[in-house]
């Protein structure tokens, strides 16, 4: 089997082979993020809040508990928007770890979390319908108002995890948001594993900088008669998928949301669909890289 159209989709979430040019962003000594220059400029307007050196950009010492430094930089993000160096807020806040399942050492604005280059984590669920004539999947089709990929098919449900929550919490809260599965249903997904990437990020109307991602995958079992209902304004409507329509999208087309494809590449491997062998492991260990 040609692995190659897979391949594309894991290069394309994974464009920044290092962080040169840009400066580490720490706390407590620890390094959280990376900072274009044009940024790193401007945080030299709060002194206050920023230390510079010759290792980069670090919080300052006196801001000593995560609740501080989370207030810190909410008034710096204000100022960066005014300055247009990040979009509207989205009064959704983040939580900043030095690795992924770490503690908290502050919050940050959704909006902007790629400026800052600081690691952000996700649920995606693969619902799962297991029919007489083979696997199905439910697929969701993105609102066109969506500011990131309009229009696009996604998972049937997906969501950042806001600070605070857990992916499981994150998981069963989306779902009833998202796709009206109640939480009782949610609740029974599987862990299937994590998938990490790091992208350049130049997106309209999106913070310019790195994305650095953490996707806590699951798998959902549904039955039959259900039926998943758009409970917001993300996701314009639901269809059900029979496995081999969704493997010929990804190999395909560029139909399906970016990080999508790495979720959907993954669910391939882990039901056999791309073969075992030295290029599925590679592929796999694509996939594990950032994760």
């Amino acid at each position: 089997m040609d692995l190659a159209p897979f391949f594309r989709h894991v290069a394309a979430c994974n464009d920044i082979p290092s962080p040169a040019g840009f400066e580490a962003f720490r706390i407590e000594g620890r390094p959280v993020g990376w900072l274009a220059p044009d940024l790193v400029r401007a945080l030299t307007y709060w002194p206050a809040v920023f230390h510079f050196d010759a290792d980069g950009v670090a919080m300052a010492g006196r801001l000593r508990s995560p609740g501080a430094r989370s207030d810190a930089l909410a008034r710096v993000c204000e100022g960066l928007v005014t300055a247009g160096l990040i979009p509207r807020l989205r009064s959704e806040r983040y939580d900043i770890r030095a690795e992924p399942g770490g503690l908290s050492l502050a919050t940050l604005d959704r909006a902007a979390v790629p400026a800052f280059g600081v690691r952000a984590e996700g649920v995606h669920v693969n619902g799962l319908v297991r029919r007489a004539d083979g696997l199905h999947l439910w697929i969701g089709v993105r609102a066109r108002d969506k500011s990131i990929a309009p229009g696009k098919l996604d998972n049937v449900v997906a969501g950042g995890i806001p600070a605070g929550l857990t992916p499981v919490e994150t998981l069963v809260k989306e779902a009833a948001e998202e796709a009206g599965i109640p939480p009782e249903r949610a609740a029974t997904a599987r862990p299937a594993g994590r998938i990490g990437y790091v992208m350049a990020w130049n997106e309209p109307r999106q913070a310019r900088g790195i994305r650095r991602d953490t996707l806590h995958v699951f798998d959902l079992d549904l039955p039959e008669d259900f039926v998943p209902r758009p409970g917001d304004d993300e996701v314009e409507r639901f269809e059900l998928w029979p496995i081999a329509r969704v493997f010929a999208a990804v190999r395909d087309t560029d139909a399906f949301k970016f990080n999508v494809n790495l979720v959907l590449i993954d669910l391939f491997l882990r039901e056999g669909l791309i073969p075992a062998g030295e290029g599925a492991a590679r592929l796999r260990a694509a996939l594990d890289q950032a994760g």
